[in-house]
This record gives structure tokens, sequence and C-alpha cells, in this order.
């Protein structure tokens, strides 16, 4: 047990591809529907069916990483909802090579949503926020083919917090179905699901329903094992290596 939160001691979990990859084949044999960000606003409208793993990625910093994610979701036959920036100083988008990756991933079924730092853009070029995040998502419709029906707010280093934004609007003004924390009747995910991720590099945090479950560093697999009826999972391609992370 963990003495300080009474948890079942987690094992040490090394974030290799081989065991992200069996993390969601261990869900998948306990039953689990894996279905992406704008699936689950679908899924609200009709009497559930079964268990859920919501299943999101948040692109950072790699979209070479994120190829590797995407074919391993294929291969398992599942869906994702990629969270793609723009503006990021650790990748270009519309690179040569970036491009032909997210296309692909697009192409291949998984959602594409937009990983939104407009909090962050409207102040460091001093423009409208609104008119920010109306600009990227048409540039990202655009020029990926696409139609994006949710953002998630990126955490950056600027002090400033993209969620903000998000205070007093809603994703239907802006043609969207949701926004990844929202608290929309018609999504409303965070706070009605386990929520687990890997955001802390080393080792997993999870919040039940919108509270963090202190001490938790268990796996997606690990609070699969307890039968949660919806499991909102977050992660990210740059936490996965082969070999070592410095790779």
């Amino acid at each position: 047990m963990n003495r300080e939160s009474g948890l079942p001691s987690e094992r040490a979990f090394r974030f290799t591809f081989e065991n992200i990859e069996a993390e969601f084949r261990e869900v998948l044999d306990r039953g689990y529907r894996v279905i992406t960000c704008a699936d689950y606003v679908a899924e609200k409208k009709k009497p559930r069916e079964g268990r859920l793993v919501v299943n999101r990625v948040d692109i950072d910093m790699s979209v070479k990483k994120a190829e590797r994610l995407a074919t391993m979701f294929d291969g398992l036959g599942v869906p994702a909802t990629f969270f793609l920036r723009l503006h990021a100083t650790e990748y270009n988008p519309f690179s040569f090579e970036n491009y032909r990756i997210v296309r692909s991933i697009a192409k291949s079924g998984h959602e594409l949503g937009y990983h939104s730092e407009v909090v962050d853009e409207a102040t460091i070029w001093d423009e409208n926020a609104e008119a920010v995040l109306r600009r990227d998502i048409r540039v990202m419709n655009e020029m990926f083919g696409v139609s994006v029906r949710g953002v998630a707010s990126h955490s950056g280093l600027t002090g400033l917090n993209n969620l903000d934004f998000w205070k007093g609007r809603h994703p239907a003004e802006f043609d969207l179905l949701y926004e990844a924390y929202d608290r929309e009747p018609s999504f409303n995910l965070f706070q009605e699901s386990l929520y687990v991720s890997d955001s802390n590099w080393t080792y997993w945090k999870s919040y039940e329903n919108g509270t963090l479950m202190e001490g938790d560093r268990r796996s997606l697999a690990d609070h699969a094992r307890e039968g949660w009826p919806v499991i909102y999972s977050l992660i990210h391609p740059d936490t996965y290596y082969d070999r070592h992370f410095y790779e």
C-alpha cells in the first residue's frame, strides 16, 4: 500500500511505446470501447452502452512521435483525438514532414483538434483572442482538409492560462462541440469521469470527477481493472520512447 494515500502501490511504469500499447490492449481486453472526444458528445445523447475510454493525445512537442502513436492506434483498430499546436517553438505543423504526418493522421480516421494557445497569442501579438481563435481554426480546416470540432487549451511557459479564454464563452459560439475541460452539459467529461494522464512525464496522475487523487500514480490499465464506466485518457507523444527518453 501507499502509506500516504492508502492506495495500492503502483508498479514501476516505463513510458515506452511498447508499454503504452500494452496498456491499450488491456483496456480493450477488459471490454472498453475507445472513442474520440467528439464521439463522446454523441454518446451523451443516448443511453450508454458499456464502458468507455475517451482517447485524447496532446501533441506538445513532437509530431514525429505522434505518428508512432497513430500507427499504434491504427494497429489496435481504435481512434484518438490528436490536438495540434499551430505556433509551437518545438515544431512547425506545416513543414514538409509534419504536414504529411498530420494529414495522414486525419485521413486514418482520427479526430484532429486544436491545442489552443489563444491567450498567449493575443497577449504576445496584441490581437483579439476571439479573432485569433477563429483564424487558427480556419487555417487548420483549410490546410488539413478537416472540420475542427474541439479544442484543448495548452499550458505553456508564459504564466498565462489559455483556459481563461473560456470564462463566459461557449464552444458553440465558435462552431465547436467542446473544449476539453468545459462544463457544458453536452460534454463535461472531466467532471464526469476518471481522468488519467501522463502529463507529469515520469509518472501518471488521475482525477476522480474533477478532484485530484493525491498520491495515485496508477496507469490507464490499472484504473481499467477497477471498471470505471468512463475513463478520460490523456497522453502525450513526447513522453514515450523505445529505450530511453533522450533517444
